[in-house]
């Protein structure tokens, strides 16, 4: 799929939005600067709106590794790996350990070695022009037949 704009990034985040729900995890994969951060600020953005909370601002957690987000009864916890650098760092950060039901979106995944079984798998890379990209969905379990509308 290729992402020509914004508006079609927000397309794209609605359109997962709506299907979203308590424990399921999003995993974005792709070089720096190709959107995930972006893909995550519409995607979280999006259910502020759809739930009329206001909206906040999305930052790149990369330095904090963890962002929460508390959308009424939906908590997303948005994590951004890139500066870790084994499995052993994940294990210690906690990221399944989470008790209570969550939407994890997780930034520079590699790492992570356990199965997860119900989630989406985005794989940005440049394409083209300055502000086009590529984008690659595959999905397991419950996102294992999700299709994208025409953005």
């Amino acid at each position: 799929m290729i992402i020509k704009s914004l508006d079609n990034l927000n397309s794209l985040s609605v359109q997962i939005g709506k299907k979203l729900n308590q424990s399921d995890c999003i995993m974005l994969y792709g070089e720096i600067g190709t959107g995930k951060t972006t893909f995550t600020r519409s995607l979280v953005n999006f259910l502020q709106k759809k739930e009329r909370v206001n909206q906040t601002v999305v930052l790149s957690p990369t330095f904090n590794l963890l962002y929460e987000y508390e959308i009424k009864d939906l908590k997303i916890l948005h994590y951004d790996l890139y500066r870790l650098s084994n499995e052993r760092e994940i294990t210690q950060l906690g990221i399944f350990k989470e008790d209570e039901a969550c939407v994890k979106i997780i930034e520079w995944p590699e790492l992570i070695k356990e199965e997860i079984p119900d989630r989406l798998e985005l794989r940005f890379k440049y394409f083209g022009s300055e502000n086009q990209r590529s984008i690659e969905i595959k999905g397991f379990g419950k996102w294992k037949n999700f299709k994208i509308d025409e953005l």
